[in-house]
């Protein structure tokens, strides 16, 4: 490859030197740490490697030819570009075919992923040690997962151990895509309750399910017309008093590069001033990033006892 992409290179050749039979991120272009590869990101849904690129990929055919001549085991099956910076523009495969659905595999568990098809897979990798200590932290808890997406989070908790889960997401999509990812681990269906509707209009049917052990925050930085952090995330604050038990768990996330973990910590003390703030959990080590204050941050607080 060009002295550019020698970076790239090294890392998909350390990444593929032995077999993966996990999801990750193979290279993090996007946390700025590879200057002329910020532009790039590789994931690894096996068999196949997504591309997702934020501006025009010089040699797409160089970065395969990379890839295929990394997998020594011969794992690969598909590599797929997903132009990030068209909008409507389907994913194209570089090699192989376009797989539509796969089921991967992190820690022991099973998740659906649609890799190229819109712009979310379906599994956000970089939450994968928060969905580790749920696995290590739930058990016989009643557990709150609020912009619960595909419940990726929900299906840790309860292969912890955990008592029972509430998903809540405005996207019907995204609640029935949970429900088949709890199903693929064999999760019981009586122990996951689906809220289906917008947050800020369904607090009471939050409250039914309640009180909670573990509360999961984990929105989108902005979404129109039902989440905007800056200006809805106290909103959720504000309710954690009447929704937790004492001694409860909170994980707060935050993907903003204009909101510093001072705006959290300060949202906290004027809004919930009862919970503690225990600790900044780490962001997956496959997510490095030039300046941590930009990307995923990720909290956890606990209830006075």
């Amino acid at each position: 490859m060009s002295e550019t992409f020698a970076p790239l290179n090294e890392v998909i050749e350390s990444f593929f030197a032995q077999p993966q039979a996990e999801a990750r991120r193979i290279f993090h272009g996007r946390g700025q740490l590879y200057p002329g590869l910020e532009h790039i990101c590789l994931d690894w849904y096996a068999p196949l490697v997504l591309v997702s690129a934020y501006d025009a990929v010089a040699d797409p055919g160089l970065l395969v030819a990379s890839l295929l001549a990394a997998d020594k085991n011969q794992q690969i099956q598909s590599i797929v570009l997903q132009r990030r910076y068209e909008q409507g523009v389907p994913a194209e495969a570089l090699y192989g075919e376009t797989l539509d659905t796969i089921t991967v595999e992190e820690s022991g568990l099973k998740f659906e992923v649609h890799p190229g098809r819109r712009q979310n897979a379906g599994l956000f990798m970089d939450m994968r040690l928060v969905r580790r200590w749920l696995i290590e932290n739930c058990r016989e808890r009643n557990v709150l997962n609020l912009f619960a997406y595909t419940c990726s989070l929900s299906v840790a908790a309860l292969a912890g151990g955990a008592r029972s889960v509430t998903n809540v997401d405005v996207s019907k999509t995204s609640i029935a895509w949970g429900k088949r990812n709890h199903a693929l681990n064999g999760q019981p269906s009586d122990s996951v309750r689906a809220i289906p509707y917008n947050l800020f209009t369904s607090w009471g049917r939050v409250k039914q399910y309640g009180r909670y052990d573990v509360v999961i925050i984990d929105p989108p930085t902005r979404q129109r017309g039902s989440f905007e952090a800056e200006k809805d995330y106290a909103a959720v604050v504000k309710r954690l008093g009447g929704l937790c038990n004492p001694g409860a768990e909170i994980i707060a996330c935050l993907n903003s590069p204009f909101l510093q973990s001072s705006w959290m910590h300060a949202l906290f003390e004027a809004h919930c001033p009862t919970a503690e703030f225990i600790e900044r959990m780490a962001v997956a080590p496959e997510y490095p990033d030039r300046e941590p204050e930009m990307g995923l941050k990720i909290f956890r607080f606990r209830m006075a006892g």
